[in-house]
């Protein structure tokens, strides 16, 4: 049975968690982006496609070959940060289905290329979310950003096409000396209906 999570757990992944633009000087193991994996993968997707594909980016000269697709707002801080992910989708995850869906033969659901390129990108940009909530429950902070050219993204570090950027992540020990202050969000009755 589950439980609600302690007010400190709900701090760290929601409520005072922040989106972080630089971080401390101090690097992020190999370990930890493996904890960060192992936690997102048990989020749900669709039919338990798993679209998701991550590059991380942990040294300079892997990160110089983002830069020339970064916006100019977001290229100090990603160059700057201890690690940088590239959260891309398959989208030929259908081919996967046999081991991740085997109890029917779901790959003809996603024979359409619409419903294909749909379901790659939902479930992509879901797990993306976990991914984030993980980085924050193993002790990280994140920048996640969409500034950026995706066809040179894309060229550069899915040149055969199968895979696509969704949106890239800069992960660290956020620096808190740097944050603004934090934006307004909608209350419930600005958004929420219950029927």
């Amino acid at each position: 049975m589950s439980h609600p999570l302690s007010d400190a757990a709900l701090d760290q992944l929601f409520r005072t968690a922040r989106t972080y633009n630089s971080f401390i000087d101090k690097p992020v193991s190999s370990d930890t982006l493996r904890q960060i994996y192992d936690l997102l993968r048990w989020g749900p997707t669709s039919a338990n496609c798993c679209p998701l594909r991550i590059v991380f980016l942990t040294t300079a000269e892997a990160k110089e070959r983002l830069r020339p697709a970064l916006s100019a707002g977001n290229l100090a801080k990603t160059m700057s940060a201890p690690v940088t992910a590239i959260l891309a989708y398959d989208t030929q995850f259908a081919e996967h289905l046999p081991r991740l869906f085997p109890h029917v033969d779901a790959r003809p659901w996603f024979a359409n290329p619409e419903l294909a390129f749909e379901t790659a990108f939902r479930n992509s940009s879901l797990q993306g979310a976990y991914f984030m909530l993980a980085a924050r429950a193993v002790g990280l902070d994140c920048g996640p950003m969409s500034g950026f050219d995706q066809g040179k993204v894309n060229a550069e570090f899915f040149a055969d096409g199968r895979f696509k950027v969704n949106f890239i992540c800069n992960l660290g020990y956020g620096d808190t000396s740097t944050l603004f202050d934090r934006s307004p969000r909608f209350d419930f009755d600005d958004v929420c209906q219950v029927l």
